[in-house]
């Protein structure tokens, strides 16, 4: 698997407590409280390694879980659920991909390209 020149690395034995934004590659191997939000538009992609966990919702345009998830995950384009993955929440997905072995506790939601949730990181909502 080949990664863009902006890859981000959340290591095994680290531990990031807050959202966390970014753009490119997101590969998460520790563990991660808080949500974790793409560039909106951009063909990001994060992959959840087998030791790694979210505690909050996954925004995403490419998304591929193998590892532990506690909240709903949003992939505008392409949702890969790999043998050892465990979604506790909702996915919403364009496109899924889901293997043997995979575990999600909650629905399964397929959105058309156009109706695809279009959720603004609270630091990016206008005030009314």
């Amino acid at each position: 698997m080949g990664f863009a020149n902006t890859h981000t690395l959340i290591a095994k034995g680290t531990k990031i407590i807050g959202d966390l934004y970014f753009a490119g590659d997101l590969q998460i191997e520790g563990e991660i409280k808080g949500n974790v939000y793409a560039e909106p538009g951009s063909q990001a992609r994060v992959v959840v390694a087998e030791h790694g966990s979210v505690l909050g919702e996954i925004h995403g345009t490419q998304v591929v879980i193998n590892g532990q998830i506690t909240g709903d995950v949003y992939s505008t384009q392409h949702l890969e659920l790999a043998a050892k993955a465990q979604v506790t929440g909702n996915v919403y997905y364009q496109l899924i991909e889901m293997v043997k072995g995979a575990q999600v506790n909650g629905s399964l939601v397929r959105q058309e390209a156009d109706t695809a949730p279009a959720k603004k990181p609270a630091s990016e909502k206008t005030p009314a």
